[in-house]
């Protein structure tokens, strides 16, 4: 299958941050933590589909994102921890290319992804712990991460937005 029969087949929908994603699983159970404003669930999960064309921008959520892959070339998940070091996880299934199947992103961490090969996509899934909500995400300008990270210029101006996007609404959970 290719990148428009799986966003078709599960019914995917354009992301703010790039690419395309659908909720697949909330976790009934709630769970109050210091962290986030208000309850949230145990745990949420999407599909998240990136093509080569496309890229997940940067931006920070208040809980941890465990990535898994699913179908497809590997996606490179860039973070930029909590204290500014940059790293670059491959997820994918080539482990001797130095691909990991899953991923984890701590909270807190800015991060985003993209397709390195050409005319490729990449299909994970994505379990944010305690669960999503669109309060917990901020989206995360060019301006701004310079002027914390000027060493990250590269990466940056390669993943952050230079200015926001359109209106970004809550009109559907990311995870």
């Amino acid at each position: 299958m290719n990148a428009e029969d799986w966003i078709t087949h599960l019914d995917m929908a354009a992301h703010p941050e790039g690419g395309y994603f659908k909720q697949s699983f909330v976790s009934p159970e709630k769970i109050s933590t210091s962290t986030h404003p208000a309850e949230r669930n145990l745990y949420t999960s999407i599909y998240f589909l990136l093509r080569s064309q496309d890229v997940s921008h940067f931006h920070r959520l208040k809980s941890d994102e465990l990535w898994y892959f699913h179908a497809g070339h590997a996606v490179t998940v860039h973070i930029l921890d909590v204290e500014g070091n940059y790293r670059a996880e491959k997820l994918g299934l080539d482990l001797a290319a130095g691909e990991r199947p899953q991923v984890l992103v701590e909270k807190g961490s800015i991060f985003g992804s993209t397709v390195e090969a050409e005319a490729a996509f990449s299909l994970v899934g994505c379990m944010v712990s305690p669960g999503f909500d669109f309060a917990d995400f901020e989206l995360l300008m060019q301006d701004e991460l310079l002027a914390l990270y000027p060493e990250q210029e590269q990466v940056i101006k390669k993943l952050a937005y230079e200015k926001k996007p359109g209106t970004l609404s809550d009109s559907g959970d990311k995870c």
